[in-house]
């Protein structure tokens, strides 16, 4: 059941984020596009809820009650960007609006830009961690909570990668090629399309 709803909860954020959109932009209905959006955050705590009524239920904490924090930590890390992304791109395809800034590819800007991303994963990461030691804490001793702390476990290693990635940008900061042949500076829409890591 756990799961079915996890996959219900992703499902409706892409519904709810493409119903605002076009509410806010193609219908010229932007109080009703924002009201949509702001809807986001239910399927949250709907997940969460219906993850605590379990445990409470007696259900012995596994996978899946660790899966559902795990999604939830993301979601609270990473669908505010997500959010901001698809309303640029939005804007600008649907009601003549500039043209979103893509990810700087050189210096500074760059080390910045990777900072900021890993603070969005490393802040996922931390939700996550804070509910799954909830979900421990809450199980009977005798209940097990291996499954979790393997949750834990993972999260712990997407923080450790997220902070390589941007300490080796600020040790070793990408720098433009000197002959010119650099291009835009910034990654293009395509190059955007391809990172998950926005």
């Amino acid at each position: 059941m756990i799961v079915a709803l996890i996959a219900a909860a992703e499902v409706a954020f892409w519904v709810l984020l493409a119903a605002g959109l076009g509410f806010r932009y193609l219908l010229r209905m932007p109080r009703t596009g924002l009201a949509l959006l702001l809807c986001e955050p239910l399927l949250e705590v709907a997940l969460l809820a219906v993850t605590v009524l379990d445990l409470r239920a007696g259900a012995a904490p596994d996978w899946r009650h660790g899966l559902a924090a795990v999604y939830i930590g993301f979601t609270v890390g990473l669908g505010p960007a997500t959010l901001r992304w698809a309303d640029g791109w939005a804007a600008h395809h649907l009601a003549g609006g500039p043209r979103p800034a893509g990810r700087p590819r050189y210096g500074r800007a760059r080390t910045v830009h990777e900072w900021r991303t890993a603070g969005r994963w490393i802040l996922s990461s931390a939700v996550a961690l804070a509910l799954l030691e909830c979900a421990v804490r809450y199980a009977d001793d005798d209940a097990g909570t291996g499954a979790l702390r393997v949750w834990q476990e993972r999260m712990l290693f997407v923080i450790g990668v997220n902070l390589v990635i941007a300490v080796s940008y600020t040790l070793f900061p990408k720098r433009e090629p000197r002959d010119g042949a650099a291009g835009n500076p910034v990654d293009t829409e395509a190059d955007a399309g391809r990172s998950f890591r926005r």
